[in-house]
């Protein structure tokens, strides 16, 4: 489906909160279930590719129910989770200090945190640029992002199986074990994604440098790092 025909503007704000409150509940049964628990790994793969010191201030944007800020806490970093979905906080399990916030808006001063990590939301938001521009300013020189991500396998032939499993397999699962509009939803925002180059570009312009790109479980998902450029560079 083509972006277009998707809601846009403060219709897919609305659209995405009232979908992320619907699912919360079971949303880490059913993710767990769709990725084979491959997501596990990825979360932890993506922890480790921040690289930053023990102790340092990490924001996990769009945390949901605080799979990322676990993660973040068990490698050491001192985690804090914002989500627009008060759904999602509900149901989150961990002991990070939460807030319900719009991440295009972060309440948080300039320059402030040393790390930034988020999870499969880039395809939920109003304004990616934007949204990569207020990681520019929340995050302070030398600081470090990384941003976990659906994507399509290079290979043809798997990602013709991918398109079946995540177009067909998945809204079927999440219809039986949660919401099934919703589950209809997700794999049809992909078309959300602008092409990897030009998310890359529009980091470099946002001010990162040593931006990243790293496809992982042959392709499946995709794992964006990258670095918040010092003065003057």
């Amino acid at each position: 489906m083509d972006a277009e025909n998707l809601p846009q503007g403060d219709e897919k704000v609305r659209a995405v909160r009232s979908m992320f409150d619907s699912i919360a509940p079971r949303y880490d049964l059913v993710n767990r279930i769709m990725t084979f628990r491959m997501d596990v790994r990825w979360r932890k793969r993506t922890v480790r590719e921040l690289a930053l010191a023990p102790g340092s201030l990490v924001a996990d944007l769009a945390c949901g129910t605080g799979d990322f800020c676990r993660e973040l806490d068990a490698q050491k970093l001192r985690p804090v989770g914002f989500d627009l979905s008060y759904g999602m906080l509900a149901a989150a399990r961990t002991s990070a200090p939460l807030a319900e916030a719009d991440i295009l808006r972060l309440p948080v001063p300039d320059g402030s945190l040393d790390g930034i990590t988020c999870g499969f939301a880039l395809r939920n938001l109003v304004e990616l640029e934007a949204f990569f521009v207020e990681l520019s300013r929340a995050v302070r020189p030398g600081g470090r992002i990384a941003i976990l991500e659906v994507a399509e396998p290079p290979n043809r032939f798997l990602r013709w199986g991918h398109s079946i499993y995540f177009g067909k397999v998945v809204p079927k699962v999440g219809g039986l074990l949660s919401d099934a509009s919703a589950y209809r939803y997700l794999p049809k925002s992909v078309a959300y994604l602008p092409d990897p180059a030009v998310m890359l570009e529009q980091l470099a312009s946002a001010g990162f440098v040593d931006v990243k790109r790293t496809l992982l479980s042959t392709g499946i998902s995709q794992l964006i790092t990258a670095t918040r450029s010092q003065p003057g560079t």
